[in-house]
């Protein structure tokens, strides 16, 4: 019997590693990794090259989406010393299940996800209800999820380790980083 398509927006590696293979169990995964908020473009090539090696390990298609860190910091500028878990957040979700929703829509396959609900720097609450909204205007189906429950952080910390994957210590956008050693 087959899975119903889906399109998973994917944010990094060790997120990947862990939700991908969640989803993988009751849907035919195509990976989406745009991810304009990763700053520097440098931090961005190399979580991509991280994320090529989890599709290589759980076999599923993988998508690069454009890359306009620009567009992400004039559409967040307003809210650039928010706190993380702030409204800067909460509009680089929208602006990411945005472009996913868009894709999944020009690709023909009916759902959308996206794994960032791992990482505990993430409100899944909110991805839902934003997700969900999204779903609506294009017509699609939002999958739900909170990747972190049942110690799904710290697996995707374990699975990371045991195949090498580079973890990066910040979200991606440039307000969230901090020099290395804090």
């Amino acid at each position: 019997m087959s899975k119903p398509p889906l399109l998973a927006h994917l944010c990094c590696a060790p997120d990947a590693i862990y939700a991908v293979g969640i989803l993988q169990r009751d849907y035919d995964v195509t990976g989406y990794f745009t991810n304009s908020n990763i700053w520097p473009s440098e931090e961005f090539d190399l979580r991509w090259m991280e994320t090529q090696k989890v599709e290589a390990l759980l076999k599923f298609r993988l998508l690069e989406g454009p890359y306009d860190y620009k567009r992400w910091e004039k559409q967040t500028a307003a809210f650039a010393g928010a706190p993380e878990k702030g409204r800067r957040c909460d509009i680089c979700y929208a602006l990411r299940l945005d472009e996913t929703a868009r894709k999944a829509g020009e690709l023909g396959l009916p759902a959308f996800a996206s794994i960032m609900s791992v990482s505990p720097w993430k409100k899944a609450d909110v991805l839902n209800r934003i997700g969900g909204a999204l779903g609506r205007k294009y017509g699609l189906r939002f999958v739900e999820s909170d990747f972190k429950k049942q110690g799904g952080f710290q697996k995707s910390v374990e699975l990371s380790r045991a195949h090498g994957l580079y973890r990066q210590d910040y979200c991606g956008c440039k307000p969230s980083w901090r020099p290395r050693g804090r």
